[in-house]
């Protein structure tokens, strides 16, 4: 057996990056960036008020001063003018600041009768203008790698980019291996079960920026898996579930080496998830996760979402982890690193009492994982863990 990271330096040593396709912006939300961006103009073009009021002078301003009012300047309409001595211009937020004005009164500072108005007593040396530039100038870069937020959408808008170059996402192909599987909806035999682990793993890579195929449920035989190997074709990554191990009726392996699968490790010493195989066949990366659910999906989170992300440019970094206290004391862990399902509540980090890894339920009510290093001592409440958020 090897250890997570030995697992997971294999992993990224069979991934490639994804190439590059320019998306429309409205198609690029949570996409990668894969190259950077300048933006095409400058924003604010122009000195902008940020309230409503009165442009004027700044050396004109003090109290019961007087001022002309000789136009107005709207968001869309500037005022087509120059400002002069004792003159005044109306001016609303984000319009443009009329020239020679540097400095805008706020309406509730002024006193106005007919085209003439007053200054208050209570004015500030706040100017009320957003200069130029204020929030990014033509040629200022966006860099890549980096998973585009709603707050990049809006602010490539912004810089006026219409076409986003991105990483091509990548095709994850799933499959599903076992007499034992019926599909969601179908009627089971008496045993049978429901196929969930895909749907799951489907679920969670779709949302990191792959693109998942469910592939028909392969029955124990070679023919089958052979077949679904071969719909399994242009994928960038196949990830089987169940079928790894050792027993007679585990395939897998046997099928995918005779296919021309170069294995790369068989087993990581983790719980759960321990008969974890991968490799590269023909052109893609290739896992082989443990059928039980919760072993599958710990296994996305631990190794499959990372290999997607370093698909998508974004390097090669484990699942993100962060260190809260404990709620409650543990015992000793023993010689595998474990993964253990646990709630965070209030700060502080409680693992569940059942950790089967066939309890889907047990899983869908947590949200973190506790990872307890091979070896880890008995820890005592309030003692610093790690863990990972799902």
């Amino acid at each position: 057996m090897i250890t997570v990271d030995e697992a997971l330096g294999h992993l990224f040593s069979l991934t490639t990056v994804m190439d590059v396709e320019t998306v429309s912006l409205r198609s690029a939300a949570g996409r990668v960036l894969a190259q950077d961006v300048e933006a095409a103009r400058t924003q604010p073009p122009f000195a902008a008020s940020s309230m409503d009021g009165y442009a004027l002078r700044r050396a004109e301003v003090e109290p019961d001063a007087m001022f002309k009012v000789v136009g107005e300047s709207a968001a869309g309409h500037r005022y087509d003018g120059a400002l002069n001595a004792g003159q005044a211009v109306r001016i609303f937020t984000g319009a443009p600041v009329p020239e020679g004005a540097d400095f805008v009164v706020i309406q509730e500072d002024v006193t106005r009768r007919g085209d003439l108005i007053t200054l208050g007593h209570s004015i500030g040396e706040k100017d009320n203008i957003r200069p130029a530039g204020g929030d990014f100038h033509k040629g200022q870069t966006l860099s890549a790698p980096r998973r585009l937020r709603p707050a990049d959408i809006a602010l490539l808008a912004a810089m006026n980019i219409a076409r986003v170059p991105v990483y091509r996402k990548p095709v994850v192909a799933i499959l599903a291996t076992g007499d034992e599987l019926v599909q969601p909806g179908e009627t089971p035999g008496p045993d049978q079960i429901i196929a969930s682990n895909t749907y799951g793993l489907a679920a969670q890579l779709d949302g990191l920026g792959a693109q998942a195929r469910l592939l028909p449920i392969a029955a124990d035989n070679e023919g089958s898996l052979r077949r679904s190997f071969t719909l399994a074709k242009n994928a960038d990554l196949i990830v089987t579930i169940g079928g790894a191990s050792v027993g007679d009726y585990d395939l897998v392996a046997p099928v995918a080496a005779a296919m021309g699968m170069e294995q790369s490790f068989y087993k990581v010493a983790m719980r759960p998830g321990k008969p974890l195989m991968a490799g590269r066949m023909r052109d893609a990366a290739m896992i082989g996760l443990p059928g039980n659910p919760v072993s599958a999906m710990v296994c996305g989170t631990v190794f499959v979402a990372p290999m997607v992300c370093a698909m998508l440019g974004l390097g090669h970094s484990a699942a993100p982890r962060r260190v809260v206290p404990l709620a409650a004391g543990l015992p000793a862990n023993g010689g595998r690193e474990h993964y253990m399902r646990a709630n965070i509540h209030d700060g502080a980090v409680t693992a569940e009492q059942r950790q089967d890894s066939s309890l889907l339920s047990v899983l869908a009510t947590a949200n973190a994982l506790l990872v307890r290093p091979p070896n880890d001592p008995a820890r005592q409440k309030g003692d610093m863990v790690d863990i990972i958020d799902i």
